[in-house]
């Protein structure tokens, strides 16, 4: 960006902040702020990922690295738009400052001919049918037992205790054909190199029987969920990864306008085995929010 467009994205800035918000608001008396430097620190904190003088030095539209003010733009024209809630920005933005606390999460987070809902003793058999089958499993090591799979479920479900989030039961007609969420990675992974950060990673993962393929559980799901840990729980990021043979899985990502940051050899599997190269794949959440893709 040469200075002439920096100094004009800072003017858009300035009259977006100055005059555009705070006129808006006039006809919008469920907005939770109508004073400039409040509708500033909205944008500029979920632009940040965090509240925003931990990594700017003020005055903030002077410093603000320009692709990061760009989605500040980007977020304050959303909401002009009615394309995006500006109390969902500010909550998210207090959370981050710890002027109120997280929600819980719901029992169900309700789609279209779908629901994502919390885990039930009675998923443990036809979620040990989805984990045994070969089909399913085929990205996996080796499909999984029945005990196994029980382990697997209570831990699943034991994530929305610990984290306030986690991997939803995806429930359609038939009953239940799998799951879809957010989490924290149980094992440490090399992807600081790729990503600059080791820990506080949050990523977001499906598993669906084979009768429920091709229906879009796994993009609509993982939508709803990432709505749900970007707005109630103000998740910075989340990334996903899977084998690079892993094709239905990337696609899924891109869709998701997730971006692909790089390949690791995961350390569960040994060397030479065809599932250990793998991809990684990163979402922010200011970019889901506006649907730009970062």
């Amino acid at each position: 960006m040469t200075p002439a467009e920096a100094e004009a994205q800072q003017r858009r800035w300035r009259a977006l902040v100055d005059e555009r918000l705070p006129e808006a608001a006039a006809a919008h008396p469920d907005w939770p702020v109508s004073r400039n430097h409040c509708f500033a620190r909205i944008l500029l904190d979920n632009a940040c990922g965090g509240p925003w003088r931990e990594s700017v030095a003020p005055p903030a539209w002077a410093n603000m690295p320009p692709e990061r003010l760009a989605v500040a733009l980007g977020l304050g024209e959303a909401v002009l738009a009615g394309r995006q809630d500006l109390a969902v920005l500010n909550h998210r933005s207090l959370l981050w400052r710890r002027k109120v606390r997280r929600p819980p999460p719901p029992a169900r987070l309700p789609g279209d001919d779908f629901t994502l809902r919390r885990w039930q003793l009675a998923d443990d058999e036809p979620f040990a049918a989805l984990c045994a089958d070969p089909e399913v499993m085929r990205f996996f090591p080796a499909p999984k037992t029945a005990r196994e799979s029980q382990a697997e479920a209570r831990a699943l479900a034991r994530r929305f205790d610990e984290d306030g989030f986690g991997p939803w039961v995806v429930e359609a007609s038939e009953g239940f054909v799998g799951f879809v969420g957010c989490w924290r990675p149980a094992r440490p992974l090399p992807l600081g190199p790729l990503i600059g950060q080791e820990t506080g990673l949050v990523e977001i993962g499906w598993r669906l029987a084979w009768p429920a393929w091709g229906r879009g559980f796994a993009v609509r799901g993982a939508r709803l969920a990432l709505a749900d840990v970007f707005s109630r729980c103000a998740i910075p990021e989340v990334v996903a990864y899977t084998a690079d043979v892993n094709a239905p899985s990337r696609r899924v990502m891109e869709r998701l306008g997730m971006s692909e940051v790089g390949g690791f050899a995961h350390p569960g599997l040994p060397e030479g085995h065809e599932l250990r190269p793998h991809r990684l794949y990163r979402l922010v959440a200011a970019d889901f929010m506006t649907g730009q893709p970062e």
